[in-house]
């Protein structure tokens, strides 16, 4: 596999930013551990989200992601939106349109990935779970699949109660308290709008720890999901809102993609 650290201009922010972004590479046996597949033409992408606290850099720190993906033939492109929850921010910059709209115009004329719909996905923790099904939920024609590790499903609750105190997080991003509920960035909005339409759903896989703060966040999604039909994959079992949790389960989510298939090499 190929790691790149990539700084970039982005129009949209109207500053620098970075990501990370893993490619596959064709390895023989002479790489000691570890054995990485290429593949003919343009490779699957996942778009993989950071959680509230954390960069760009989080995925490939504090998990084994790059050695994971390497016999999926799978790039993986991480990049760093700051405390933003991948949205327009009431009180800050337009990360939403950056990351649905720029980055995967840039992804295309840096890297040879795929734009087709069958080929890309998206997966995230805790903050980055939420901006995962947002894409995927807004964009259900452009992603075939999405993956919410612990993430803030249900945001309109928690938004209002935290957008309230001055200069916080939520209230920065969405602004009033009230201002999320039955909008873009409410998920469950979303979801039923998506029913509505009849637009093709992408799967979802969503997991949380039973001893996650959002555990109970997270049985609203994915019984409002269950009840819409959408076509929701769900697990649960002991966890808390951490590191070996997420590391075990994005492992799982490799596993359960839609990959038209695992390797070429």
């Amino acid at each position: 596999m190929a790691l790149i650290h990539c700084d970039f201009f982005s129009e949209t922010l109207g500053m620098s930013c970075a990501m990370d972004v893993i490619l596959p590479e064709e390895t023989s046996g002479g790489q000691i551990g570890m054995k990485s597949y290429g593949r003919e033409g343009e490779s699957p992408v996942l778009y993989l989200l950071h959680g509230h606290s954390d960069d760009h850099t989080i995925w490939q720190r504090r998990t084994s992601i790059e050695r994971y993906v390497a016999e999926l033939g799978l790039a993986v492109v991480m990049p760093g939106v700051h405390r933003s929850y991948y949205t327009d921010m009431a009180r800050g910059l337009p990360y939403w349109t950056f990351v649905s709209e720029e980055l995967p115009q840039i992804v295309q004329r840096f890297f040879r990935v795929s734009s087709r719909r069958a080929d890309t996905f998206a997966a995230g923790l805790s903050m980055g779970g939420y901006g995962a099904f947002k894409l995927a939920l807004r964009q259900p024609e452009r992603f075939a699949a999405a993956a919410s590790l612990s993430g803030a499903l249900d945001i309109a609750p928690l938004q209002e109660l935290y957008a309230a105190a001055k200069g916080t997080t939520m209230g920065l991003a969405f602004g009033e308290p009230g201002a999320v509920r039955g909008t873009e960035d409410d998920l469950l909005f979303m979801a039923e709008k998506l029913v509505e339409n009849g637009s093709p759903a992408p799967l979802l896989y969503q997991c949380c720890g039973t001893e996650d703060f959002l555990y109970e966040n997270n049985l609203v999604f994915r019984d409002r999901a269950l009840a819409l039909g959408l076509p929701l994959t769900y697990e649960e079992g002991p966890g808390e809102h951490e590191w070996g949790y997420w590391d075990q389960q994005i492992q799982r989510v490799l596993a359960w993609l839609p990959l038209a298939d695992r390797a070429t090499g």
